[in-house]
């Protein structure tokens, strides 16, 4: 395959599950934000949203404040950020539009489709909060629909593989940023962990990626913030957790390196990260600094991104 290919389906996944993930966090927070005042009232989680997102600075260069308007605004698009929901989905369509031999005509459609729906979408809609919460619910029904359209129509060829690279990586990404934001932004300092709030908050973290019932069905307990890091990070049945993605990335690794004939940095970064989760114990993880594990574990993932780019995509 020839490169160029490669990295548009790479990217392709990558801005896919960006744009989902993008939505998932503007979720959380409406929630967050809705949490009745004798809870508290968090009044950081619409900064925590941009830090999510991973993009304070940009946003601080654009506004002096994280309000509620300023904040769906920027990820939502309607103010032309180059990192937003809009964005994303119209860069994913671009690289779709650049490989249509390589995907299937159901992806492309699903793609375009939503593409479509953002140029139809008006500005003061979204500051509505019921007309942004079926926004936002047609984003994440958008990529989910893409992500079984792959699964289910693409051939098990390096066409496959580079696709679903892109979305692990970006997933395992999300992830991370998720669990580092709450456990190190979100909390207010005067709150209690394991009070009502943080209580909340987890729960709220749970069903934004759609795992607070598949939680209790693990452990059959109340959220408590060890149980949810365990859940999300070191958890194969849990297939958003860090060890499930880079189990997938690892075995699609390995078969482009049977298909190509050789390995390189790309299979020993994955190997050594799986090796490196499957042999955690979160209670080791909180000892040590969850915080650090998470921003450590960052820095792995974005090295193995560039590494599969180095090896494949350039």
């Amino acid at each position: 395959m020839l490169s160029r290919m490669a990295d548009h389906l790479f990217w392709l996944s990558r801005y896919t599950e960006r744009a989902e993930n993008l939505a998932r966090i503007l979720d959380v927070t409406q929630r967050l934000a809705a949490m009745p005042s004798a809870y508290g009232g968090a009044s950081n989680v619409w900064q925590s949203a941009i830090a999510t997102a991973a993009c304070t600075e940009e946003f601080h260069e654009r506004y002096e404040t994280a309000t509620r308007e300023n904040v769906i605004q920027f990820i939502i698009g309607t103010d032309n950020n180059p990192h937003s929901i809009k964005a994303c989905i119209e860069t994913a369509r671009a690289n779709a539009r650049a490989v249509r031999t390589a995907i299937t005509s159901e992806m492309w459609e699903i793609l375009n489709g939503a593409w479509n729906d953002m140029q139809r979408m008006k500005r003061a809609d979204m500051l509505k909060s019921e007309q942004m919460s079926r926004f936002l619910a047609r984003v994440m029904e958008m990529s989910l629909r893409f992500d079984g359209a792959a699964y289910r129509t693409m051939l098990r060829t390096d066409h496959y593989w580079f696709q679903r690279l892109g979305t692990f990586v970006e997933r395992a990404d999300n992830m991370a940023r998720l669990l580092d934001v709450k456990y190190h932004v979100l909390l207010p300092e005067q709150e209690r962990v394991g009070g009502g709030l943080d209580y909340f908050q987890w729960a709220s973290i749970l069903r934004s990626v759609n795992a607070l019932t598949s939680f209790h069905w693990v452990y059959r307990k109340s959220v408590e913030p060890w149980l949810v890091a365990d859940f999300l990070i070191l958890r194969h049945e849990q297939p958003r957790s860090l060890v499930s993605c880079y189990t997938v990335m690892h075995e699609y690794l390995d078969n482009l390196a049977e298909a190509y004939g050789r390995q390189g940095p790309a299979q020993r970064m994955a190997r050594t990260t799986v090796a490196r989760l499957n042999n955690a114990e979160i209670e080791t993880l909180f000892q040590s600094g969850l915080h650090e594990f998470l921003t450590e574990f960052l820095a792995e993932n974005n090295r193995l991104g560039q590494a599969i780019i180095q090896q494949y995509l350039s």
